[in-house]
């Protein structure tokens, strides 16, 4: 779940360019609660500028999220707020530990995609099925670079704990003397 909420930025997917937590709180079962906002740059074609209209590739979407400890699951749901006249992308992620083995975690990813309004919108959301599709394996990708990083980090923290511990030990030793 760590490793989930951490996810952005990442090297696979840098079309993510910001991400800002507009509300957190902890609900009466334990639950966490999250509203975050991502910004989002994406080179966007030609042909798609002149379809809908706009030179514009700065997007945002709205993403909430619940994690329940005792589960051990979380649930992510986001939509896109921009070019909401044109297109609407509903994405929802579902992370759960696999029931045979609880070391692995499931992933369940779905979006629904509906292109309005414009002139060859099976093609927009066939070309934005694809897109979500490539992004999937890059959001696995980036899962995996985020927990290396986080395995780092402890084994930082671990080994620092560890200098300390024997500084102390021999400083305690010192003072014994």
């Amino acid at each position: 779940m760590t490793a989930a909420m951490r996810k952005y930025p990442n090297p696979m997917n840098p079309s993510v360019v910001g991400v800002d937590v507009l509300a957190r709180h902890v609900d009466p079962s334990g639950k966490l609660h999250s509203h975050r906002l991502l910004s989002t740059e994406w080179g966007i074609p030609a042909i798609v500028k002149s379809l809908i209209g706009t030179c514009r590739t700065r997007t945002y979407v709205q993403e909430h999220s619940v994690v329940d400890p005792v589960k051990k699951t979380m649930e992510l749901k986001s939509c896109n707020i921009s070019f909401t006249n044109l297109v609407s992308v509903d994405e929802r992620l579902v992370y759960k530990p696999h029931p045979q083995e609880p070391h692995k975690t499931i992933l369940t990813q779905e979006a629904i995609i509906s292109v309005k309004g414009v002139s060859l919108s099976s093609y927009l959301e066939g070309l934005m099925a694809n897109t979500i599709s490539s992004n999937a394996k890059k959001g696995r990708e980036a899962l995996e670079w985020v927990i290396k990083r986080l395995n780092a980090e402890i084994e930082e923290l671990a080994a620092s704990a560890r200098g300390t511990m024997r500084n102390s030990m021999a400083a305690a030793a010192f003072v014994e003397k």
